[in-house]
């Protein structure tokens, strides 16, 4: 008898709003290379923390790509709502963690999304909505967007063992654009559309990062 391929490796996808779990949900499925886990870990760094530590915990998620993704606020002038963003690494005070398959990533949101600006760049993480000048001394440190969970995401998958991780974000509020306050992304039509449309990208992304090369 011939040997029984090995089981297909996880991919986890984690994002911390009810709007942007229902896009990840309706998105298209089709194309998955393996199990895929959506997971809501409510807002901030601490809940993104605790829930991403429980869910790899879990021994079926053992190996698991880790993929955090969402809404952001975009630091670079230039930017607009809609735009997407690939962390290059993700920083918060407790470390950086660098990104894998960043130019794979730019190059499949190109594909499925034609016309949409794509930005790279160090993602950095807050505790809290950023707002005014606060966002222009994040932009100093070379940051081009900033979010309450993807650094604490991948940091905490970093720790838990070695696996492929990534952040791609849609920005919602830019220095031209910015949101009065955070439920206004509930109205976020555009950025909604747009990471659901983003799927079948984490899905390519995570059969060239972690599935065994034939």
């Amino acid at each position: 008898m011939g040997a029984q391929p090995a089981p297909v490796p996880p991919l986890l996808i984690a994002c911390a709003l009810g709007i942007e779990h229902l896009a990840l949900r309706t998105g298209d499925r089709d194309g998955a290379g393996g199990p895929v886990t959506v997971l809501r870990t409510g807002m901030g760094p601490k809940a993104a923390e605790r829930s991403v530590t429980r869910v790899l915990a879990d021994p079926a998620l053992r190996g698991a790509a880790v993929l955090a993704t969402g809404f952001c606020a975009g630091l670079a002038p230039g930017m607009h709502p809609g735009d997407l963003v690939v962390a290059e690494e993700t920083r918060d005070p407790r470390g950086t963690v660098p990104c894998v398959g960043t130019e794979l990533l730019v190059k499949e949101l190109g594909r499925t999304l034609p016309g949409r600006t794509v930005h790279t760049g160090p993602l950095t993480g807050s505790d809290h909505v950023v707002r005014g000048p606060e966002r222009s001394a994040l932009r100093a440190t070379g940051a081009i967007a900033v979010d309450m969970e993807s650094a604490a995401t991948l940091l905490t998958a970093a720790r838990t063992g070695g696996r492929p991780v990534a952040a791609v974000r849609v920005v919602v509020d830019a220095p031209e654009h910015e949101l009065v306050r955070i439920g206004t992304v509930r109205g976020g039509i555009s950025a909604f559309r747009v990471l659901r449309s983003a799927l079948p990208t984490f899905f390519e992304w995570h059969r060239n990062v972690l599935l065994p090369r034939r």
